[in-house]
């Protein structure tokens, strides 16, 4: 199939000239005589190419770019230049422009120009059309369970999707919180637009402010290049702010500012730039709690709150576990090659006795080291399971010792500082421990929050 060009210049006679030897190199040629008439046929999912001359009466070549980057950024615009408008082409390239054609030129330089525009716009189609399959992939591992509550979940999660409407979600760690954001965005009109994530605790306090807003060059020691800030990239899209308990009090500040103006001022800059965000929000505490908010302003929680959901812990859903414990095995047995387990009475009976305290990431974790050939007391996360393994008390006690440092693990995303607090043991001690039972603190890193 013949790759379009949409060819835009009020001089008609350089228009057919120009059509003719595209058409002759099997492009797809649609001429225009004036840039207005080119924009209205364009739309985000065009497959192709824009020529377009520079000087034009009414919308002029430029103009036209800045509006094709409000269409979408990705599209290919070539210009066409006369000699005094080479500076303005070179600093249009800066500003996105794929590339620019001096007059004048040769058919084969515009030829080949288009040629590595279109290959480009098949490249941005083809990642778009894998990201939808990726997309329509984490479709299926919606919210799973078959439990009332899950199904109320999934119903108002479709009933908001479209709304456009912030929204809080809280949920102990490991519950599923940026399932439910991804959801949200998949689900939503804004699915086409970016859904970008940023968890406020994993940042220091210095970096967080550039993540977030983003910077000009100069800003401060090091930002040596412009930076598109998380709020802006995401406009059009979703911003999932993870962890939102952990952001700095100067931040919350900004972003309180972001919540009521809708707009955003990199660092280093006076220029206001206007976003369309949608904010998904996650916390593991109450922040209507005051003593669980502490430092959190009580006017941002209010003014993110618009719409509050409660993902369920895993112990009060227990009747859906079974089911998570078939869906994360299939999985891993296809990851690791190996047959997935099925599911013996030993496996179901710690499934069913264990009171998951790292949720679904916990559940995963278990689920793979299962598939890997550890057998339910090996990998189980209590007592239960392993006062009914054969050896001495000193080796029970060993291998107690070690399902309780991965159980912790596994609740704190491999987070060592705060399974330190939580096993209250000094920090060498925690390192001797990892290494007397083999256990590997990277592979508890990540997975479902």
């Amino acid at each position: 199939m013949s790759t379009p060009v949409f060819l835009v210049d009020d001089d008609r006679q350089l228009l057919r000239a120009m059509a003719q030897t595209l058409e002759l190199a099997d492009f797809a040629v649609t001429p225009f005589a004036s840039a207005a008439e080119a924009l209205s046929q364009l739309d985000r999912d065009f497959a192709g190419v824009v020529v377009s001359d520079i000087r034009m009466p009414g919308m002029d070549g430029l103009q036209l770019f800045e509006r094709i980057l409000g269409l979408d950024p990705e599209i290919p615009v070539i210009l066409v230049t006369g000699h005094g408008d080479i500076a303005m082409a070179v600093k249009a390239i800066q500003d996105g422009v794929y590339d620019f054609i001096a007059k004048p030129f040769q058919s084969e330089r515009l030829i080949q120009c288009v040629h590595r525009a279109a290959e480009k716009r098949g490249l941005v189609l083809e990642n778009r059309r894998l990201r939808d399959v990726a997309r329509q992939a984490e479709d299926d591992f919606p919210l799973i369970g078959q439990t009332p509550v899950m199904d109320r979940l999934r119903q108002t999660l479709r009933q908001i999707a479209d709304t456009d409407v912030d929204v809080l979600v809280t949920g102990e760690t490991g519950s599923g919180k940026e399932v439910v954001a991804r959801l949200l965005h998949n689900w939503s009109r804004r699915a086409k637009g970016n859904f970008v994530a940023l968890n406020c605790g994993a940042l220091p306090e210095q970096v967080i402010e550039s993540e977030l807003f983003g910077h000009e060059p100069g800003a401060f020691t090091g930002a040596q290049k412009k930076r598109i800030g998380r709020i802006e990239h995401s406009s059009g899209g979703t911003l999932f702010l993870d962890e939102l308990e952990s952001m700095p009090l100067s931040t919350q500040i900004q972003m309180l500012r972001v919540l009521e103006l809708r707009e955003v001022t990199p660092l280093g800059t006076n220029e206001v730039r206007p976003v369309d965000i949608r904010i998904v929000a996650a916390a593991k505490v109450d922040l209507a709690d005051p003593e669980q908010r502490k430092a959190f302003r009580e006017d941002l929680y209010y003014r993110l709150n618009v719409i509050s959901l409660t993902i369920p812990p895993l112990r009060e859903r227990r009747d859906d576990i079974p089911l998570l414990f078939r869906y994360f095995a299939e999985r891993a047995a296809r990851r690791f090659q190996r047959p997935a387990p099925p599911l013996s009475a030993d496996i179901l009976h710690h499934l069913r006795a264990h009171d998951w305290p790292g949720n679904v990431r916990e559940l995963s974790h278990f689920t793979e080291r299962v598939v890997l050939g550890m057998t339910p007391g090996t990998v189980a996360g209590g007592s239960s399971a392993t006062d009914t393994q054969p050896g001495s008390l000193p080796e029970r006690l060993e291998r107690l010792e070690a399902e309780i440092i991965r159980e912790t693990l596994t609740a704190h995303g491999g987070n060592v500082q705060e399974t330190i607090a939580a096993l209250q043991i000094p920090r060498k001690t925690f390192y001797d421990k990892l290494q007397r039972h083999g256990i590997v603190r990277r592979e508890f890193i990540g997975g479902s929050r």
